[in-house]
Protein backbone atom coordinates (compact mmCIF):
# COMPACT_ATOMS: atom_id res chain seq x y z
CA UNK A 1 0.00 0.00 0.00
CA UNK A 2 2.82 2.39 0.88
CA UNK A 3 4.56 1.64 -2.42
CA UNK A 4 1.35 2.37 -4.30
CA UNK A 5 0.89 5.70 -2.55
CA UNK A 6 4.54 6.59 -3.21
CA UNK A 7 4.12 5.79 -6.91
CA UNK A 8 0.95 7.91 -7.10
CA UNK A 9 2.66 10.85 -5.37
CA UNK A 10 5.66 10.65 -7.70
CA UNK A 11 3.37 10.49 -10.73
CA UNK A 12 1.47 13.57 -9.57
CA UNK A 13 4.74 15.41 -8.86
CA UNK A 14 6.15 14.66 -12.31
CA UNK A 15 2.91 15.58 -14.07
CA UNK A 16 2.83 18.92 -12.30
CA UNK A 17 6.32 19.91 -13.47
CA UNK A 18 6.22 22.66 -16.14
CA UNK A 19 6.85 21.26 -19.61
CA UNK A 20 10.17 22.21 -21.17
CA UNK A 21 10.31 23.47 -24.72
CA UNK A 22 12.80 25.21 -26.96
CA UNK A 23 12.37 28.97 -26.76
CA UNK A 24 13.94 31.49 -29.13
CA UNK A 25 14.77 35.07 -28.17
CA UNK A 26 16.25 37.71 -30.45
CA UNK A 27 16.90 41.43 -30.38
CA UNK A 28 19.43 44.20 -30.85
CA UNK A 29 22.46 44.85 -28.66
CA UNK A 30 25.98 46.24 -29.21
CA UNK A 31 24.85 47.51 -32.61
CA UNK A 32 24.16 43.98 -33.82
CA UNK A 33 21.56 41.21 -33.60
CA UNK A 34 21.46 38.40 -31.08
CA UNK A 35 19.70 35.03 -31.35
CA UNK A 36 19.37 32.81 -28.31
CA UNK A 37 17.68 29.40 -28.30
CA UNK A 38 17.30 27.31 -25.16
CA UNK A 39 15.23 24.50 -23.68
CA UNK A 40 13.37 25.67 -20.61
CA UNK A 41 9.93 25.75 -19.07
CA UNK A 42 9.63 29.53 -19.34
CA UNK A 43 10.80 32.50 -21.40
CA UNK A 44 13.74 34.24 -19.71
CA UNK A 45 14.19 37.02 -22.28
CA UNK A 46 13.81 39.75 -19.65
CA UNK A 47 16.74 38.38 -17.66
CA UNK A 48 18.83 38.02 -20.82
CA UNK A 49 18.17 41.58 -21.95
CA UNK A 50 18.87 42.96 -18.47
CA UNK A 51 22.28 41.28 -18.33
CA UNK A 52 23.16 42.34 -21.90
CA UNK A 53 22.38 45.95 -21.08
CA UNK A 54 24.49 45.82 -17.92
CA UNK A 55 27.36 44.47 -20.01
CA UNK A 56 26.80 47.19 -22.60
CA UNK A 57 27.11 49.85 -19.90
CA UNK A 58 30.52 48.43 -19.11
CA UNK A 59 32.19 47.69 -22.43
CA UNK A 60 30.44 49.72 -25.15
CA UNK A 61 32.59 52.42 -26.74
CA UNK A 62 29.40 53.84 -28.24
CA UNK A 63 27.91 54.70 -24.84
CA UNK A 64 29.42 57.88 -23.44
CA UNK A 65 28.95 56.84 -19.83
CA UNK A 66 30.16 53.25 -20.14
CA UNK A 67 33.10 52.15 -18.02
CA UNK A 68 35.45 51.82 -21.00
CA UNK A 69 34.38 55.15 -22.55
CA UNK A 70 35.05 57.06 -19.31
CA UNK A 71 38.44 55.37 -19.04
CA UNK A 72 39.28 56.30 -22.64
CA UNK A 73 38.41 59.95 -21.93
CA UNK A 74 40.47 59.87 -18.71
CA UNK A 75 37.37 60.77 -16.70
CA UNK A 76 37.71 57.70 -14.52
CA UNK A 77 40.15 54.91 -13.74
CA UNK A 78 37.56 52.70 -12.05
CA UNK A 79 36.71 49.32 -13.58
CA UNK A 80 33.98 46.76 -12.96
CA UNK A 81 34.02 42.95 -13.01
CA UNK A 82 33.09 42.80 -16.71
CA UNK A 83 35.93 45.12 -17.71
CA UNK A 84 38.46 43.27 -15.54
CA UNK A 85 37.50 39.87 -17.01
CA UNK A 86 37.91 41.19 -20.55
CA UNK A 87 41.17 43.00 -19.81
CA UNK A 88 42.79 40.02 -18.08
CA UNK A 89 41.86 37.68 -20.92
CA UNK A 90 43.20 40.25 -23.40
CA UNK A 91 46.56 40.22 -21.60
CA UNK A 92 46.62 36.43 -21.81
CA UNK A 93 45.92 36.35 -25.56
CA UNK A 94 48.34 39.23 -26.20
CA UNK A 95 51.13 37.20 -24.63
CA UNK A 96 50.11 33.98 -26.40
CA UNK A 97 50.12 35.70 -29.82
CA UNK A 98 53.27 37.78 -29.40
CA UNK A 99 51.31 41.04 -29.31
CA UNK A 100 49.04 40.36 -32.29
CA UNK A 101 45.99 40.85 -30.09
CA UNK A 102 46.02 44.37 -28.70
CA UNK A 103 43.16 46.36 -27.13
CA UNK A 104 45.15 49.58 -27.46
CA UNK A 105 44.64 49.76 -31.25
CA UNK A 106 41.64 52.06 -30.67
CA UNK A 107 43.44 55.24 -31.91
CA UNK A 108 44.49 53.40 -35.08
CA UNK A 109 40.94 52.15 -35.67
CA UNK A 110 39.66 55.72 -35.27
CA UNK A 111 42.29 57.07 -37.65
CA UNK A 112 41.51 54.60 -40.43
CA UNK A 113 37.74 54.75 -39.89
CA UNK A 114 35.26 51.89 -39.97
CA UNK A 115 35.74 50.07 -43.25
CA UNK A 116 38.78 52.28 -43.88
CA UNK A 117 36.57 55.25 -44.76
CA UNK A 118 39.36 57.65 -43.72
CA UNK A 119 42.24 55.83 -45.45
CA UNK A 120 42.96 58.73 -47.80
CA UNK A 121 43.82 60.95 -44.83
CA UNK A 122 46.15 58.42 -43.18
CA UNK A 123 49.78 59.35 -43.82
CA UNK A 124 53.00 57.95 -42.43
CA UNK A 125 53.24 60.91 -40.07
CA UNK A 126 49.75 60.17 -38.74
CA UNK A 127 50.65 56.54 -38.10
CA UNK A 128 53.96 57.55 -36.52
CA UNK A 129 52.14 59.89 -34.12
CA UNK A 130 49.76 57.13 -33.00
CA UNK A 131 52.12 54.14 -32.65
CA UNK A 132 53.63 55.35 -29.32
CA UNK A 133 50.11 54.92 -27.88
CA UNK A 134 49.84 51.29 -28.99
CA UNK A 135 50.94 48.44 -26.75
CA UNK A 136 49.36 46.43 -23.94
CA UNK A 137 52.54 46.99 -21.93
CA UNK A 138 51.43 50.62 -21.57
CA UNK A 139 48.37 49.81 -19.47
CA UNK A 140 47.77 47.67 -16.38
CA UNK A 141 45.30 46.88 -13.64
CA UNK A 142 46.09 47.84 -10.07
CA UNK A 143 43.29 46.38 -8.00
CA UNK A 144 40.08 47.87 -9.40
CA UNK A 145 41.91 50.74 -11.12
CA UNK A 146 43.21 50.89 -14.66
CA UNK A 147 46.53 52.69 -14.99
CA UNK A 148 47.63 54.16 -18.34
CA UNK A 149 51.20 55.31 -18.92
CA UNK A 150 50.02 57.87 -21.46
CA UNK A 151 46.76 59.86 -21.35
CA UNK A 152 46.20 59.46 -25.10
CA UNK A 153 46.06 55.67 -24.82
CA UNK A 154 42.59 54.25 -25.61
CA UNK A 155 41.15 50.75 -25.36
CA UNK A 156 38.98 48.97 -27.90
CA UNK A 157 37.15 45.88 -26.67
CA UNK A 158 35.22 45.15 -29.87
CA UNK A 159 37.40 42.17 -30.77
CA UNK A 160 36.87 40.35 -27.48
CA UNK A 161 33.95 41.82 -25.52
CA UNK A 162 31.23 40.41 -27.76
CA UNK A 163 32.62 36.93 -27.22
CA UNK A 164 32.61 37.48 -23.47
CA UNK A 165 29.01 38.70 -23.62
CA UNK A 166 28.13 35.34 -25.18
CA UNK A 167 29.85 33.61 -22.26
CA UNK A 168 28.02 35.80 -19.75
CA UNK A 169 24.63 34.81 -21.17
CA UNK A 170 25.69 31.16 -21.35
CA UNK A 171 26.56 31.31 -17.65
CA UNK A 172 23.20 32.95 -16.93
CA UNK A 173 21.34 30.13 -18.69
CA UNK A 174 23.36 27.42 -16.98
CA UNK A 175 22.64 29.06 -13.64
CA UNK A 176 18.94 28.51 -14.40
CA UNK A 177 19.57 24.82 -14.95
CA UNK A 178 19.36 25.07 -18.75
CA UNK A 179 21.33 22.23 -20.35
CA UNK A 180 20.57 22.76 -24.05
CA UNK A 181 21.20 26.17 -25.62
CA UNK A 182 22.77 28.23 -28.37
CA UNK A 183 23.80 31.82 -27.66
CA UNK A 184 24.77 33.87 -30.72
CA UNK A 185 25.61 37.57 -30.74
CA UNK A 186 26.69 39.12 -34.03
CA UNK A 187 28.04 35.82 -35.34
CA UNK A 188 29.97 34.77 -32.22
CA UNK A 189 28.35 31.86 -30.44
CA UNK A 190 28.47 29.21 -27.78
CA UNK A 191 26.46 26.02 -27.59
CA UNK A 192 25.71 23.34 -25.06
CA UNK A 193 23.84 20.08 -25.30
CA UNK A 194 21.56 19.43 -28.24
CA UNK A 195 19.36 21.40 -30.62
CA UNK A 196 15.55 21.00 -30.93
CA UNK A 197 16.11 17.98 -33.21
CA UNK A 198 18.21 16.41 -30.44
CA UNK A 199 21.38 16.47 -32.51
CA UNK A 200 24.51 18.61 -32.32
CA UNK A 201 23.91 22.28 -33.10
CA UNK A 202 24.50 23.03 -36.78
CA UNK A 203 26.29 26.24 -37.68
CA UNK A 204 27.25 27.66 -41.06
CA UNK A 205 30.57 29.23 -42.00
CA UNK A 206 30.01 31.89 -44.67
CA UNK A 207 31.90 32.20 -47.92
CA UNK A 208 33.86 35.48 -48.05
CA UNK A 209 31.89 37.03 -50.90
CA UNK A 210 31.50 40.71 -51.79
CA UNK A 211 28.03 41.14 -50.33
CA UNK A 212 27.98 43.89 -47.65
CA UNK A 213 24.17 43.89 -47.49
CA UNK A 214 24.05 40.09 -47.01
CA UNK A 215 21.67 39.71 -49.95
CA UNK A 216 23.21 36.52 -51.32
CA UNK A 217 24.55 34.57 -48.38
CA UNK A 218 26.46 31.42 -49.32
CA UNK A 219 27.84 28.84 -46.90
CA UNK A 220 31.37 27.54 -47.20
CA UNK A 221 30.85 24.80 -44.63
CA UNK A 222 28.39 23.49 -42.06
CA UNK A 223 29.68 22.19 -38.75
CA UNK A 224 28.03 20.25 -35.95
CA UNK A 225 29.09 21.34 -32.48
CA UNK A 226 28.15 20.90 -28.83
CA UNK A 227 29.65 22.18 -25.57
CA UNK A 228 32.01 24.56 -27.36
CA UNK A 229 32.27 28.15 -28.63
CA UNK A 230 32.89 29.49 -32.13
CA UNK A 231 34.08 32.92 -33.25
CA UNK A 232 34.80 34.18 -36.75
CA UNK A 233 36.90 37.13 -37.87
CA UNK A 234 37.76 38.61 -41.22
CA UNK A 235 35.07 41.11 -42.16
CA UNK A 236 33.81 38.46 -44.53
CA UNK A 237 31.71 40.81 -46.62
CA UNK A 238 33.97 43.84 -46.65
CA UNK A 239 37.35 43.71 -48.39
CA UNK A 240 39.68 46.12 -50.09
CA UNK A 241 41.60 45.47 -53.30
CA UNK A 242 45.34 45.92 -53.70
CA UNK A 243 47.31 44.73 -56.68
CA UNK A 244 44.29 42.82 -57.94
CA UNK A 245 44.00 40.81 -54.71
CA UNK A 246 41.51 40.85 -51.84
CA UNK A 247 42.53 41.77 -48.30
CA UNK A 248 40.42 41.79 -45.16
CA UNK A 249 40.06 45.03 -43.21
CA UNK A 250 42.38 44.29 -40.31
CA UNK A 251 44.86 46.76 -38.83
CA UNK A 252 48.16 45.42 -37.53
CA UNK A 253 49.24 46.71 -34.10
CA UNK A 254 52.82 46.04 -35.23
CA UNK A 255 52.82 48.44 -38.19
CA UNK A 256 49.71 50.62 -37.80
CA UNK A 257 48.71 49.66 -41.35
CA UNK A 258 46.30 47.12 -42.83
CA UNK A 259 47.62 43.57 -42.88
CA UNK A 260 49.10 42.34 -46.13
CA UNK A 261 48.55 38.59 -46.42
CA UNK A 262 46.17 36.10 -48.01
CA UNK A 263 44.08 35.21 -44.98
CA UNK A 264 40.52 36.44 -45.60
CA UNK A 265 38.73 34.82 -42.71
CA UNK A 266 39.19 32.44 -39.81
CA UNK A 267 36.78 30.57 -37.55
CA UNK A 268 38.09 29.45 -34.17
CA UNK A 269 36.69 26.80 -31.82
CA UNK A 270 37.52 27.10 -28.11
CA UNK A 271 36.03 26.21 -24.75
CA UNK A 272 34.72 29.75 -24.26
CA UNK A 273 33.70 32.44 -26.72
CA UNK A 274 35.89 35.22 -25.33
CA UNK A 275 38.98 33.12 -26.03
CA UNK A 276 37.75 32.15 -29.51
CA UNK A 277 36.90 35.79 -30.31
CA UNK A 278 40.30 37.16 -29.30
CA UNK A 279 42.28 34.45 -31.10
CA UNK A 280 40.23 34.92 -34.28
CA UNK A 281 41.20 38.61 -34.33
CA UNK A 282 44.85 37.88 -33.56
CA UNK A 283 45.00 35.30 -36.34
CA UNK A 284 43.76 37.88 -38.84
CA UNK A 285 46.80 39.95 -37.89
CA UNK A 286 49.29 37.08 -37.95
CA UNK A 287 48.20 35.34 -41.14
CA UNK A 288 47.78 31.64 -41.78
CA UNK A 289 51.21 30.10 -41.13
CA UNK A 290 51.88 31.71 -37.75
CA UNK A 291 48.29 31.16 -36.65
CA UNK A 292 48.32 27.47 -37.49
CA UNK A 293 51.44 27.01 -35.37
CA UNK A 294 49.64 28.56 -32.39
CA UNK A 295 46.57 26.35 -32.91
CA UNK A 296 48.63 23.18 -33.26
CA UNK A 297 50.45 24.00 -30.02
CA UNK A 298 47.19 24.51 -28.09
CA UNK A 299 44.99 21.40 -27.68
CA UNK A 300 42.03 23.60 -26.68
CA UNK A 301 41.91 25.35 -30.06
CA UNK A 302 40.81 24.34 -33.56
CA UNK A 303 40.63 26.67 -36.55
CA UNK A 304 39.32 26.87 -40.10
CA UNK A 305 41.09 29.28 -42.48
CA UNK A 306 39.89 30.81 -45.76
CA UNK A 307 42.69 32.24 -47.89
CA UNK A 308 42.62 34.19 -51.14
CA UNK A 309 43.45 31.93 -54.10
CA UNK A 310 43.79 32.50 -57.80
CA UNK A 311 41.13 34.74 -59.32
CA UNK A 312 37.85 34.34 -57.45
CA UNK A 313 38.86 31.03 -55.89
CA UNK A 314 39.65 30.38 -52.25
CA UNK A 315 42.13 28.11 -50.54
CA UNK A 316 40.80 26.28 -47.50
CA UNK A 317 43.07 25.14 -44.68
CA UNK A 318 42.27 23.93 -41.20
CA UNK A 319 43.83 22.43 -38.11
CA UNK A 320 43.82 18.64 -37.95
CA UNK A 321 41.01 18.40 -35.42
CA UNK A 322 38.59 20.74 -37.18
CA UNK A 323 37.55 18.14 -39.78
CA UNK A 324 35.76 16.16 -37.05
CA UNK A 325 33.13 18.92 -36.89
CA UNK A 326 32.40 19.19 -40.62
CA UNK A 327 29.01 18.04 -41.92
CA UNK A 328 28.07 17.20 -45.50
CA UNK A 329 26.01 20.17 -46.74
CA UNK A 330 23.70 17.78 -48.61
CA UNK A 331 22.54 16.12 -45.40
Amino acid sequence: MKKTLLFICLTILVSCQPKKEYIRNEGLIFGTIYHITYEHHQDVSDSIFRVLNAFDRSMSTYKEESVISRINRNESDQTDHYFRSVFNKALEITEATGGAFDMTVAPLVNAWGFGFTKKDSVTQSVVDSIMPLVGMNLVKLEGDRIVKEKPGLMLDGSAIAKGFAVDVIAKLLEGMGIENYMVEIGGELRVKGLNPKKTAWRVGIDKPIDDPEVLNRELQEIIGISNIALATSGNYRNFYMKGGKKYAHTISPFTGYPVNHQLLGVSVLANDCMTADAYATAFMVLGFEKSLKIVNANPQLEAYFILAGEGDKYDIRSSDGFSAYLIDKTE
